[in-house]
């Protein structure tokens, strides 16, 4: 009797049901605390990223999922069961790196099966789970091929092969695409979302990449020095930062430290350090009680211009233009307010803006089109 296909073992829907957990997890090297006290709840058949910058924990916390680390403290529950003494090759996960580690001496077909015959399965399912990897992947041509006589892109792919052969419950991706030139990385993203859907299985994703965790992530956690700073939707994370870390290491974005200086039902006036009167509207009451020192964020894209001042004085500055960047399908602005600030714009090239240098410039953005955040 045939076993169930990969691609039929889990819905592809998420639900409530957890498949990774980690509960107060430290790591310590040499006195060094790479993890401090991280929580993290990861549901089934979720796509979750790790973001941060280099230094920040994230490899480590993915390498003590994969059981190739230790906790010093805190427990790692993968489907429920702890995992803290449990060696990696008895859990229940796969883990794909980023420089695919593939076995340069065996076929692309021996690749993928080497998992399963060092688990001694049958010959007769071996055979018949390989195949199924290899569709899956799309390199059913390549079977006998070596893997000095792969592309990148194809290495990568019969890593992930390797890696779903074993139809784990968690799939761990250690910067899956960063060896990938641009184009390839891209087109990359669209086939491991896609496979992603196909499969149903939990993904998780450490990258340093803010653009690839944004496009694939069904949830991210941005990690900084250890911690996790913020965890949120890809929408939740870039519209609606929690400090002014996540608001700076998530895209660009325009940061003005300042005072608190009144605030009503609906708005918060700040005042910046170098003087400028900002009003903002959140989109929820502001809960940041006898918060004084403030950072406000404003978006690139949020941002207008025009060589007239507009008819609103709220949140409208004059600067002069220093600086303009074509990238083909948008433009980016810098100007230099008259406060001293500088700003960066980002606008689509449908706009026609073409200012000369060092003329009369207005920047201006909506009171809901900006952010407070405690200091």
């Amino acid at each position: 009797m045939s076993q169930t296909s990969l691609a039929e073992q889990r819905s592809p829907e998420t639900t409530n049901e957890l498949d990774v957990e980690l509960r107060k997890v430290f790591k310590v090297f040499n006195g060094e605390t790479a993890v401090r006290g991280v929580d993290l709840e990861i549901r089934r058949g979720e796509f979750f990223s790790i973001l941060g910058p280099s230094g920040c924990g994230k490899t480590t916390t993915l390498r003590l999922m994969a059981g190739f680390e230790t906790p010093s403290a805190g427990e790692v529950l993968i489907q429920g069961q702890t995992m803290n003494h449990v060696p990696s090759h008895r859990r229940p996960v796969n883990t794909v790196f980023q420089s695919y580690a593939l076995f340069s001496h065996l076929s692309v077909w021996e690749n993928i099966a080497f998992g399963l015959r060092i688990k001694k399965r049958p010959r007769a399912e071996i055979a018949e789970r390989v195949q199924e990897a290899l569709k899956l992947v799309k390199m059913e041509t390549y079977a006998n091929r070596f893997p000095s006589q792969l592309s990148g892109g194809q290495q990568q792919r019969v890593a992930l092969a390797r890696a779903l052969v074993n139809r784990p419950a968690v799939v761990l991706l250690d910067e899956p695409l960063g060896a990938l030139d641009l184009k390839l990385r891209k087109q990359m993203q669209v086939e491991l979302s896609n496979l992603h859907q196909d499969l149903g299985l939990t993904f998780v994703m450490v990258t340093h990449d803010q653009e690839e965790a944004l496009s694939l992530s069904d949830r991210i956690a941005v990690m900084r020095g250890g911690k996790i700073e913020q965890i949120g939707s890809p929408t939740e994370i870039y519209e609606h930062p929690k400090t002014p870390f996540v608001a700076d290491f998530i895209g660009d974005t325009n940061l003005f430290e300042g005072r608190m200086e009144g605030s009503d039902y609906s708005t918060l006036k700040v005042v910046t350090k170098s003087g400028l009167p900002i009003v903002v509207q959140p989109l929820e009451p502001w809960d940041e009680i006898g918060a004084q020192e403030v950072v406000v964020c404003v978006r690139p894209e949020k941002i207008q211009l025009s060589l007239y001042p507009p008819a609103t004085p709220i949140n409208c500055f004059e600067g002069r233009l220093k600086h303009v960047m074509y990238m083909g399908t948008h433009v980016h602005y810098v100007v230099e307010l008259l406060s001293g600030d500088r700003l960066t714009v980002r606008q689509m090239n449908t706009v026609g803006l073409e200012p000369a240098f060092h003329t009369p410039i207005y920047a201006h953005w909506a009171a809901t089109d900006c952010l407070a955040m405690n200091a």
